[in-house]
């Protein structure tokens, strides 16, 4: 099985002098092609900057990060923000949905960036919702739509490149317990088709899904489980509703 991410030594720090701060400090890790990844850890430990590094959305201060075979840490920004658009999707708490866009168009958005054609990106797009369970909704406004709606919507758009590997930033943590449902059976879907994802979550019951489950504390990783075969939770076990 191919890896798809290999990190060496990775430190991000902020300020400097007696400020300094390690919010990752030396961290190894390897992900391989269809594994997924959870990372859990108190607020502040570094969970959400080192996704972030992971991911080529904030630059490391030292280390190697080697994503979808190239190594970004010696990358320039362009080339690193088409690695992105090509090999990676990105799911946040926030959805980060664009308003005045219908779901569908939400979804397609990258695609076009992509330079695919406006009905390539539409029957993609259109698709992929169908595939979280959103078809009838996709000329519906983010405005229209409830809050775990609104992150299935995400999670579509995330997919729309046929991403290599998935990041995930608390993708439950703004939603209530029936719609966190819904995302987690989404995710463990995702799992099961053999998309690569980590995610970044304080959610047990998404970590329960995952094949790893990595715990942060100061920056740096503290323990590794592996949560493959009859480790890793039911779905609707966990969700205590059936």
């Amino acid at each position: 099985m191919s890896t798809v991410l290999r990190v060496r030594d990775l430190t991000k720090t902020f300020g400097r002098g007696e400020g300094l701060v390690r919010a990752v400090d030396g961290v190894d890790l390897e992900v391989a092609q269809g594994e997924t990844v959870a990372v859990m850890g108190p607020s502040g430990c570094g969970k959400s900057t080192l996704l972030y590094c992971l991911g080529g959305l904030d630059r490391a201060t030292e280390g190697e990060i080697e994503l979808a075979g190239k190594r970004i840490d010696q990358m320039g920004e362009r080339a690193v923000a088409r690695l992105r658009r090509d090999a990676v999707g990105f799911v946040f708490q926030a959805f980060h949905l664009m308003d005045e866009l219908t779901a569908v168009e939400n979804v397609e958005v990258p695609a076009l960036l992509a330079g695919l054609s406006s009905r390539a990106a539409r029957k993609q797009a259109v698709g992929l919702l169908d595939r979280v369970g959103l078809g009838d909704r996709a000329g519906f406004l983010p405005s229209a739509l409830s809050g775990g709606q609104r992150q299935r919507v995400a999670v579509a758009r995330s997919l729309i490149s046929k991403p290599q590997i998935v990041f995930a930033d608390e993708p439950t943590g703004n939603l209530d317990s029936s719609s966190a449902v819904d995302v987690l059976r989404l995710f463990d879907d995702l799992h099961e088709s053999g998309q690569t994802l980590i995610i970044v979550t304080h959610d047990a019951r998404i970590a329960a899904t995952a094949d790893r489950l990595i715990t942060m504390r100061d920056g740096a990783f503290i323990d590794q489980t592996i949560l493959t075969g009859g480790a890793r939770g039911n779905v609707s076990a966990l969700a205590g509703l059936e």
